[in-house]
């Protein structure tokens, strides 16, 4: 009888886009492998995948105490339902509330921290909350992953989590298969059949640094031609960090910004795009850079947790102050204004490191592997 394996995401859209290469392993290592989100678009998707799908309500941004109980029942029927062998956690609710509630059954888990979330972003009683949450729901897991070394010391120093049982991944891992390198050079300098391009891909939120993005785009303007600044994301996410779609018009109206709607396959967007731009406060590992230093992009990003483990300054791409649309300006004319070869080279950079460090059957071999410890 083959081993029983819940995975449990905020959304189901999350576990198509992140997860979907993991499902895939524990399948062919013969795993039985549930998955458990909220239902939406991308469930029919799931279902080629070898899982088997299980609708599970969750309120993802609320701090309704009630809600939050509700849910922990929800995650206690579920597991007496399905019997699972090992629980694997991922994003802030279901790392919480799930691993309370297995640790509780008896069942093994492992968590993934992909990022701090939002509680973590000022002191205060949600803050305080949210930490002592997760020192109770850690403290049993056999495995806790982290996707950079800066959220790992702060969740160990603050006692978190057990050093003994904290590890390191390369994100979610790249396909490098599927995310192949497809260069397009423009010469900035001489004549050249189409404009240069910035792309930024990313939820549209305020974190993401997509304001400081359209301030550097306003100030360009006056300093560079032939320049198009380019994003390309979900709108109306339900995020207290959400841009208002009325202001993305407004800035489409402008002319700063040109605004394409988010698609499943985001490679032709990045393969036409001459440099890929993320000036976000903080990530885990952030999936939009993995898959352009993949297709050999360079990388504009901040000098921040998470970016800066994906680009090396100089070398791959170049990293900009954080909250500053002064230097994110500065760091976009300056990538305008290399030589072609340059910016060749570091695309070419960037494909070696995810080669050598991100690909993404590292994270797979890991996460094999602790599950073969436990069972």
């Amino acid at each position: 009888m083959s081993k029983k394996i819940i995975i449990c995401l905020n959304t189901a859209w999350n576990i198509y886009n992140f997860r979907t290469g993991l499902i895939r392993a524990l399948v062919a290592q013969g795993y039985e492998v549930v998955a458990v989100a909220p239902y939406d678009e991308y469930v029919p998707l799931l279902n080629g995948l070898g899982c088997r799908f299980v609708n599970f309500p969750i309120d993802n941004q609320g701090t309704n105490l009630w809600r939050d109980f509700l849910l922990l029942w929800r995650f206690w029927k579920l597991f007496r339902r399905e019997g699972p062998h090992v629980y694997l956690g991922f994003t802030v609710k279901p790392n919480i509330y799930g691993s309370l509630v297995a640790h509780a059954i008896g069942i093994p888990v492992i968590n993934n921290i992909a990022g701090l979330g939002a509680a973590f972003k000022k002191n205060g009683w949600l803050r305080w909350f949210v930490t002592t949450l997760y020192r109770l729901a850690l403290r049993k897991s056999k495995k806790v992953f982290f996707q950079n070394s800066d959220d790992q010391k702060m969740f160990i120093e603050a006692g978190l989590v057990r050093k003994a049982c904290a590890a390191l991944l390369p994100g979610s891992g790249i396909d490098l298969q599927h995310f192949s390198s497809r260069v397009q050079v423009v010469d900035f300098g001489g004549d050249r059949s189409r404009r240069f391009q910035f792309l930024l891909h990313a939820r549209m939120l305020w974190d993401k640094g997509v304001g400081e993005y359209v301030e550097a785009a306003r100030l360009l303007r006056g300093n560079v031609q032939g320049v198009d600044f380019l994003l390309m994301g979900f709108l109306n996410v339900p995020n207290p960090a959400a841009i208002p779609e009325s202001v993305m018009n407004a800035w489409v109206s402008e002319g700063c910004i040109k605004f394409i709607e988010s698609t499943d396959d985001v490679r032709e967007a990045i393969a036409e795009a001459d440099c890929i731009v993320l000036p976000s406060y903080r990530e885990g590992i952030p999936r939009s850079l993995l898959e352009a230093a993949a297709m050999a992009k360079p990388i504009i990003t901040t000098d921040v947790s998470g970016c800066r483990d994906v680009v090396t300054d100089g070398v791959n791409g170049f990293l900009c102050k954080v909250g500053d649309a002064e230097d994110l300006a500065r760091c976009l004319e300056k990538m305008v204004n290399l030589a072609p070869a340059s910016r060749v080279a570091m695309g070419a950079a960037g494909r070696l490191k995810m080669e050598q460090h991100f690909d993404d059957r590292i994270v797979f071999a890991k996460y094999i592997d602790a599950l073969g410890s436990i069972l």
